[in-house]
């Protein structure tokens, strides 16, 4: 059984390093074909424009490029950021109705008593409240 999931392991690993390779033999391609397009591109605006028109435009097209990248990672990183809060968020509420959580919270209030846990959960909810406060406000100073 066990080499049976290690030779799964390397056909796996195998297959995933040869869609890899294959995925840069193509992204290679894509870039000697992109400038062979750009040089192309230059040389018929030279030739109709001149020289200097020839590199504004050059600049140009590449700004735009540039410009379309930067929105597009700026987009997928504030949707990656909204994904996680949404996960922390999910996996804070998953854990107080687990019924383990529950359970041993029971096990806790019937050991120590209601009346000397009471004085217990205000000081570890004021704690909880400055630990809360301090990360927002660390969060606020990042995002600025």
């Amino acid at each position: 059984m066990l080499q049976r999931l290690i030779d799964d392991a390397k056909q796996s690993a195998g297959n995933a390093l040869r869609l890899t390779s294959l995925a840069g033999a193509v992204a290679v391609a894509l870039f000697i074909a992109i400038v062979f397009l750009c040089a192309a591109a230059f040389v018929f605006v030279l030739q109709r424009y001149g020289p200097v028109e020839a590199c504004l435009a050059g600049a140009a097209l590449f700004f735009v490029i540039t410009v379309i990248t930067a929105v597009a990672y700026t987009m997928r990183k504030r949707e990656m950021k909204r994904h996680a809060e949404k996960m922390a968020k999910a996996a804070a509420a998953n854990a107080f109705t687990d019924p383990v959580v529950i359970a041993t919270g029971l096990q806790i209030v019937r050991a120590i008593g209601a009346k000397r846990l009471i004085p217990i959960l205000a000081i570890a909810g004021l704690a909880l409240g400055l630990m809360a406060s301090r990360a927002e406000g660390n969060s606020k100073q990042a995002k600025e």
